[in-house]
């Protein structure tokens, strides 16, 4: 990562040192979030990036039914947890810093980018431990998220399964009612990200799973805090519970990170001589969806912020092997004498450099605003202001999940690029990167299903609010930029006219009479338009922010704005067209025709 962008982002754009005088904060200075971030960067540098190649060269393994990974990643989760960085977002009540969250987001990319699937058992752990803050009992939180943000046990969420996907709704695995108030969990869940290890004493699975007698569809879902080792009263482990290995699968990134196939009651364990893996309920019987979109929308913003990282060190090594590697001739110089010249001299290298840096920094802008929204949601001093962040977090957390996953990728494409031969051979990093990073696109939900639920819940719900919400915000930044005038004034008019189009579409689609398998046949457009405008409104802020000086950061944050809105943005133009007129195309294609 770049600290000196970081630097910018936080204090001259997102203003975070006025967040020390809510009460929340009041603890904090500037010296103090510099602190960590150093903490941070000393770490992801020692602990973290040193085993990188290591996670993709030796994959888990099954030794004696256990998932067994290198050496190295326990050692960098068990540094962050002594540093106690793991609660850092967290009340003090549970020994957390109450760090802001954008600041903690910032502090989390450092180990995304150093080893992403290390920092996946991590981030995981942490966005367990706040869907028990939110929705566990005080015993739940008292016996297991204090281990967990200790780095004692970690987390999971099993929500998908052999038959299902991502189709939730068919899920199977069933919880029958005991007498003392437990469950026994039955079923299998499948794609489980940390679903087994020896990093720590524990694993606490967040499991789905059907109550008897329950509604169908996701309606009749329940949430169950499902242990692999039973905890007792006065918190020491117990027996076994019945969570058992069944199966690695094997990944083209993200190597390092078990993903596993769990049996629920199926492995012949018997917590207290019954049969089947012994759960407790987290909230409300046919709640679970609800309780579990708190892990999945954290995890969503996580997705992004790591995709988002992938893309910048991506970027930041294929900028240093143009700064130093020579080949070639400058345009126009005839003659074989004259001595070769740095990569980056090309016109066409500095364009994918430039194309990288409006990906990778205007997705940086994008997950660290969506930090500040939490913050804002948790702190704010007005109710309005709080249900004003609420609304804005609704309509971009699809977007801040999956377009990082789309356009970093493009970016690691990118940095191959760059390195010619040398970019697809494991010489280098960047062909790691993207390997890792095309996961992304796929992890907490792919491009599809964030886009549906964008176009068909998200700008809907609460008549329209967070849409409305959205648009106010923009519109608020082009009326700064029409004041300041000149090349801000311009800029403002492209990206008028793009969020005029965006809720224009938007309210064509949702009025016409028509199936809703029409509206949504092109969600994944939308989608990607939609991106395209929030990230424009990033940059425009960025460019705002740099109007007090001129250093070479700020003059190539307006050169990488200017690229943007004349080589990126217009593509939502045709996308826009698209949209209006209801194309279906795609959905009219006979199967046969393939």
């Amino acid at each position: 990562m770049s600290r000196r962008d970081l630097e910018f982002m936080l204090y001259d754009w997102l203003g975070v040192e006025t967040l020390i005088k809510r009460e929340r904060y009041a603890d904090h200075t500037r010296e103090t979030f510099d602190a960590v971030l150093d903490l941070c960067t000393q770490i992801a540098e020692e602990r973290f990036a040193p085993h990188n190649r290591l996670n993709d060269e030796q994959e888990p393994k099954v030794v004696d039914g256990l998932a067994v990974v290198p050496p190295g990643i326990k050692t960098a989760l068990d540094t962050v947890a002594d540093a106690g960085l793991l609660s850092g977002g967290m009340d003090a009540r549970v020994g957390g810093l109450q760090l802001p969250q954008v600041v903690q987001t910032a502090c989390f990319l450092w180990f995304q980018a150093a080893n992403i699937s290390t920092w996946a058992y991590a981030m995981l752990t942490v966005a367990g431990a706040n869907l028990l803050l939110t929705h566990g009992t005080d015993e739940q939180v008292a016996a297991y998220v204090r281990p967990m943000v200790e780095g004692r046990f970690h987390g999971t969420m099993c929500l998908s399964e052999p038959q299902v996907g991502s189709s939730l709704a068919d899920i199977t695995c069933r919880a029958e009612p005991r007498d003392d108030g437990t469950f026994r969990i039955f079923g299998a869940k499948m794609w489980i990200s940390g679903g087994d290890h020896e990093l720590g004493e524990n694993i606490v699975h967040l499991v789905l799973a059907r109550i008897p007698g329950g509604p169908p569809g996701v309606k009749g879902l329940s949430l169950f805090l499902v242990p692999k080792y039973l905890v007792r009263a006065d918190g020491a482990l117990g027996e076994r519970n019945d969570v058992v290995l069944a199966g690695l699968n094997h990944k083209m990134g993200y190597r390092g990170t078990t993903n596993t196939l769990l049996n629920f009651g199926e492995g012949g364990y018997r917590p207290d001589g019954q049969p089947g893996a012994v759960g407790h309920l987290i909230g409300a019987p046919h709640q679970g969806l609800v309780a579990m979109f708190h892990m999945m929308d954290e995890a969503r913003i996580g997705v992004g912020a790591g995709a988002t990282a992938l893309g910048y060190t991506g970027y930041l090594k294929s900028l240093a092997y143009a700064r130093t590697r020579t080949q070639g001739r400058p345009a126009g110089v005839k003659d074989p004498a004259a001595p070769p010249v740095a990569l980056i001299e090309h016109a066409d290298v500095r364009r994918m450099l430039l194309s990288q840096k409006c990906y990778v920094e205007g997705a940086l802008g994008l997950v660290l605003y969506c930090g500040r929204l939490l913050d804002d949601e948790r702190s704010a001093a007005d109710a309005a202001a709080r249900t004003r962040a609420r609304l804005l977090l609704g309509v971009l957390t699809p977007i801040a999940k999956s377009w990082p996953s789309q356009w970093c990728l493009h970016a690691n494409d990118l940095a191959i690029q760059i390195h010619g031969g040398y970019g697809y051979t494991r010489e280098y990093d960047v062909e790691q990167h993207y390997r890792d990073n095309r996961l992304n696109a796929i992890h907490e939900g792919t491009h599809g299903i964030q886009a549906l639920d964008l176009l068909g819940r998200k700008v809907v719900m609460d008549g329209g609010a967070g849409l409305g919400a959205l648009e106010a915000l923009v519109r608020a930044t082009i009326e700064r930029a029409c004041a300041v005038g000149g090349e801000a004034r311009d800029l403002a008019a492209a990206l008028d006219h793009a969020l005029t189009r965006l809720v224009e579409v938007t309210r064509t689609i949702h009025t016409a009479d028509v199936p809703a398998g029409v509206r949504l046949a092109n969600a994944s457009v939308y989608l990607e338009a939609a991106g395209h405008v929030v990230v424009a409104w990033i940059w425009l802020e960025q460019f705002l922010a740099t109007c007090d000086g001129d250093d070479s950061l700020r003059q190539g944050k307006r050169q990488a704005c200017r690229y943007f809105y004349r080589c990126e943005l217009p593509c939502a133009e045709p996308q826009f067209d698209l949209l209006a007129r209801l194309d279906t195309t795609a959905r009219d294609t006979d199967d046969t025709w393939f």
